[in-house]
């Protein structure tokens, strides 16, 4: 539920313009909008980087009680001089006319190796609304733990993507000290932590 009132069409965008068009496209927007008070804004200018929507897949064994997380270089972290390595879901951007389902079976296959038994959806997000309009799908993914083990992503794309399978004790414990640091994967789990009890078993996986 809404608790302003205000909508979509309260924003007049006075112009739009391309600033970089590269691996992300970034425009620049000049805008009016209306305010909490019924007036309207003074000329603002924001900047905000277009992206695809994307997918987020916590891989979950239930039958070991244990993640399958993934470890990569990110950028971000790097140039904060902070630990670039992060633990993290499985994550990727849709390709075009791809479903979002679909994208999280081939970013799984992509990153781990693994196959998806079941997917059960957690919720969706923006990822930072205050500079992209990246949207993200978030699942949790039923998967056997004992396939996974080894380096793995797509070359072309530079990825070089480490599989590890933590127990969830010890994923909850890496939250609270730091070590897991990717608000998707806090996110993942800490629902994981809130439902665990409805994420039963597949008879495929039953022994």
């Amino acid at each position: 539920m809404k608790l302003s009132g205000l909508v979509f069409s309260d924003v007049d965008i006075e112009n739009k313009s391309v600033l970089s068009d590269g691996f992300m496209k970034l425009w620049r927007y000049r805008l009016r909008h209306r305010l909490f008070n019924g007036k309207t804004s003074e000329l603002v200018e924001r900047e905000v980087i277009a992206r695809p929507n994307s997918v987020g897949v916590m891989l979950y064994d239930p039958v070991k009680r244990a993640l399958i997380l993934v470890e990569q270089f990110r950028i971000g972290p790097f140039i904060t001089e902070d630990d670039p390595w992060l633990l993290e879901v499985v994550a990727g951007i849709a390709e075009p006319g791809e479903s979002l389902q679909n994208t999280a079976y081939r970013e799984v296959l992509e990153e781990t190796n693994c196959k998806v038994i079941k997917l059960i959806p957690i919720m969706d997000f923006y990822m930072t609304p205050g500079g992209s309009n990246e949207r993200m799908k978030l699942y949790c993914g039923i998967a056997d733990a004992s396939c996974a083990e080894g380096v793995f992503g797509v070359e072309t794309e530079g990825e070089d993507i480490k599989v590890h399978v933590i127990p969830f004790e010890e994923a909850c414990d890496m939250i609270e000290d730091g070590r897991i640091a990717n608000a998707t994967t806090v996110i993942a789990i800490q629902w994981l932590k809130m439902h665990h009890r409805e994420v039963t078993i597949p008879v495929t996986m039953a022994g």
